[in-house]
C-alpha cells in the first residue's frame, strides 16, 4: 500500500486510478479517499468522499497566501490572490472538478443537453437554483441576485475584470429559482458566465446601488456578504481575512472549521517551510520554488506537496517589434518590426537554443513537466504536430545558413544588425535559473544575452507609467506563465488575435503581448467561437495552437501544475480549472 501511496504523491499513478485499485479490493470510495488524506493527498472531490458528520468543531484552518488580496469583490479581483481570498465567503453556481467536470455550488444541477436545459445549437441554457440558500445576512439568494451579477458585470461603468464573461448574452428570470441566458451566437462553451473564478456571485441588495463608475466605493468590497461556508469577520488588505463558521450553510455537516484565516505576505519559499517545516500553518498556495527543495522539505515529515495538473504553462514570448525604437511616443509599436526577431530563422534557432527537459529534470521536476503546445492536458485540444528539440549545433547551421556570422566579438550579425537581446522575467527564483541556463546555450551560438529579472508586483501591474511590466514588453523575450481559467481555450487563446494588440491605445491592456498577427489564426478564432461541433471546434484550436508554436510566437517550456504545501492530515482537494479553494466548504483534517 504503502508503494502505491507513493506512487500518486510522485505523480507516477492517477488519484483515480489508485481510487479505482482499492475499490477493486473491495475499499469503499470514502475509504480510498481517507487513505489518502491521511497520507496528504487529495482525491477528487465527491459527495460520497466527506467524511465529517456534524458542523464545526475543527477549530481554526491557517491558510499562508504569500500574495495577499487587496480587494474582495470577486468582479473586481486582479488576479488569483484576489479570486482565492472572495471565495472564502463567494460561491458560483458551479465549480470545475480535477477532470474539468461541472460540479454544482448554488446550482440545482448541471444543464445539459439531455435534460433540455442546454440547446442542441447553443442558442440558450436554463439554470435552476438551489432553494433554501440565505446570504449572511439572512436574504435569500433569488434569480435576481443572478440577474443583477449579469447587469453588473456587463455594465462598462463598473469596469468589472469578470467582464467578458458575461459578454454577448442575456440574462432572464424565469422564476425565483430558475435563470435563462440567451447567447447573442452559437455558443459551444457555454459554462463561463456564473461558473467557476469568474462566476462567483455577489448580492444584489448590498450592490445595486453600486452598479456604476462608483462601484469601488461600495463597502462590501472589503468586507462580503456572501453565500459561502465562511461568515466575514475581518480584512486587511494584503495582510489578512479572517471569517467564522456559518451556522446556516447549505450543505449538512459543513464546514468543518469553525474559522478561518488567509495570511498575506513573504514568497514562495518561506511560505512552503512555513508549512512543511515548521508546521505554523495548514496550508500554502502556489509554492512556486524548486522541486529538490520542496522534496527536502517534505522530508521532515510534517507535510506534503500537492500537486495537480493544470492549463496553465510558463512561455517565453518572443517580441515581434522593436522595443527601443519609438513610433509617435510608444516603443514597441506595431509599425516598428523587430530588427532580427521578425526573421523566422532566427526565432526557430532561439527554439532549438532552449533545453526544456532540463529545466523539468534540475528546476520543476513533478511542478513542471516539458510542454511542446500551448494547450495541455486537454487531450481533445492537444496537438501531435509539434516537437521539442535542444541542439547547439542545428541552432548554429541555421542561423549560418540564414547568414547570421559570428564577429570578431564573437557575437552573430547581419547586415549590421547583432544578434544581442534582452530576457525579462519576474524575480522568482526558479526563473532565473532558467535564464541562466538558456543564457548559457545563447552564448554558445553566439547571441549576447542580458537578463533582467522585475519584482513580481512591478513586472505583473497595470500602471500605464511603469515601463518595466509585461503588458508594455519594453524587452525582446520575456517569460511567465499564462493561465487557463477554465477546461476550454478560448481565453487563454485570446491572447494571439490581431485586435488584441497591447499598445499605448489601450492603455497596453490588450492580451496580445506578443504583437504577432496572423489572418488564419484571427479567422479561426472567429469561427470556434460558434462551431457548436467539438470534433471541428477542438481541430480549429489544434491549428491555432500549431501556428503559433510552428512560428516560433512563443515557446511553451513546461505545465505548469498548480503545486501547494499542505500539513499532514488535511483533506484538500484542489483543482487544476478552478480556485485553489474551490471545494473550501469539504476540506477537513483527519488527525
Amino acid at each position: 500500500m504503502k508503494r502505491y501511496v507513493e506512487s500518486v504523491r510522485e505523480g507516477k499513478l492517477a488519484r483515480r486510478d489508485f481510487i479505482k485499485m482499492l475499490v477493486a479490493c473491495g475499499l469503499t470510495v470514502p475509504v480510498a479517499g481517507h487513505i489518502l488524506a491521511n497520507a496528504g493527498i487529495a482525491m477528487a472531490a465527491s459527495q460520497s468522499s466527506y467524511l465529517p458528520t456534524k458542523r464545526g468543531g475543527g477549530g481554526t484552518l491557517k491558510l499562508l497566501w504569500w500574495q495577499g488580496p487587496t480587494l474582495l469583490n470577486p468582479h473586481h479581483a486582479l488576479g488569483t490572490k484576489d479570486q482565492d481570498g472572495a471565495r472564502l465567503f463567494y460561491e458560483p453556481l458551479a465549480a470545475w472538478d480535477p477532470e474539468g467536470n461541472l460540479v454544482p455550488f448554488l446550482a440545482a444541477e448541471i444543464p445539459s443537453v439531455e435534460n433540455g436545459s442546454v440547446d442542441k445549437d447553443g442558442k440558450f441554457v436554463i439554470w435552476k437554483l438551489k432553494q433554501g440558500v440565505k446570504w449572511h445576512d439572512g436574504q435569500s439568494f433569488t434569480a435576481d441576485d443572478c440577474v443583477f451579477n449579469w447587469q453588473y458585470a456587463s455594465n462598462p461603468d463598473v469596469a468589472a475584470m469578470t467582464s467578458g464573461a458575461y459578454a454577448g448574452l442575456k440574462v432572464s428570470k424565469i422564476d425565483d429559482h430558475t435563470i435563462r441566458i440567451d447567447f447573442d451566437n452559437p455558443t459551444p462553451f457555454w459554462a463561463d458566465a456564473f461558473v467557476g473564478t469568474r462566476g462567483m456571485l455577489i448580492p444584489k441588495h448590498h450592490y445595486e446601488k453600486y452598479n456604476g463608475a462608483n462601484a469601488g466605493e461600495a463597502p462590501a468590497n472589503l468586507s462580503p456578504v456572501g453565500t459561502g461556508p465562511y461568515i466575514f469577520e475581518f480584512f486587511s488588505p494584503g495582510d489578512v481575512v479572517k471569517g467564522r463558521l456559518n451556522p446556516d450553510y447549505h450543505e449538512d455537516n459543513r464546514p468543518y472549521f469553525d474559522a478561518v484565516e488567509m495570511k498575506g505576505g513573504g514568497d514562495a519559499v518561506s511560505a512552503a517551510r512555513a508549512v512543511l517545516q515548521a508546521g505554523e500553518y495548514d496550508f500554502a498556495w502556489n509554492v512556486q520554488v524548486e522541486d529538490a527543495l520542496l522534496k527536502r522539505l517534505e522530508a521532515g515529515g510534517k507535510g506534503t506537496s500537492e500537486i495537480v495538473p493544470s492549463g496553465d504553462v510558463e512561455i517565453i514570448q518572443l517580441n515581434m517589434t522593436d522595443p527601443t525604437k519609438q513610433v509617435d511616443g510608444e516603443r514597441s509599436s506595431i509599425e516598428a518590426p523587430h530588427p532580427f526577431l521578425s526573421d523566422l530563422n532566427v526565432r526557430k534557432a532561439i527554439n532549438l537554443l532552449v533545453d526544456r527537459d532540463a529545466l523539468e529534470k534540475h528546476i520543476y521536476g513533478r511542478s513542471g513537466p516539458v510542454a511542446k503546445n500551448m494547450l495541455n492536458n486537454l487531450p481533445r485540444f492537444e496537438s501531435q504536430n509539434t516537437m521539442h528539440e535542444f541542439s547547439i549545433e542545428k541552432a548554429i547551421a541555421l542561423l549560418e545558413e540564414a547568414g547570421w556570422k559570428i564577429g570578431a566579438d564573437g557575437i552573430r550579425k547581419k547586415d549590421g544588425v547583432k544578434l544581442k537581446l534582452v530576457f525579462q522575467t519576474s524575480t522568482n527564483a526558479p526563473r532565473q535559473k532558467t535564464q541562466a541556463i538558456i543564457k548559457q546555450a545563447f552564448q554558445k551560438a553566439g547571441i549576447e544575452t542580458e537578463l533582467k529579472s522585475i519584482a513580481g508586483s512591478v513586472f505583473f501591474s497595470s500602471d500605464v507609467g511603469n515601463p518595466d511590466t509585461y503588458g508594455k514588453f519594453y524587452a525582446d523575450m520575456q517569460m511567465y506563465t499564462t493561465t487557463m481559467p477554465q477546461p476550454d481555450p478560448k481565453d487563454i487563446m485570446l491572447q494571439f488575435l490581431s485586435n488584441e494588440v497591447s499598445s499605448k491605445t489601450n492603455k497596453w491592456q490588450g492580451r496580445n503581448i506578443c504583437r504577432w498577427r496572423n489572418e488564419e489564426y484571427d479567422k479561426l478564432y472567429a469561427q470556434s467561437q460558434s462551431e457548436i461541433d467539438p470534433i471541428k471546434r477542438a481541430n480549429m484550436f489544434i491549428r491555432m495552437n500549431d501556428l503559433v508554436v510552428n512560428d516560433v510566437v512563443i515557446i511553451p517550456l513546461v505545465c505548469r501544475n498548480k503545486v501547494a504545501s499542505v500539513i499532514n492530515g488535511l483533506y484538500a482537494p484542489l483543482s487544476g480549472w478552478d480556485s485553489n479553494l474551490w471545494i473550501l466548504k469539504d476540506w477537513y483534517r483527519t488527525s
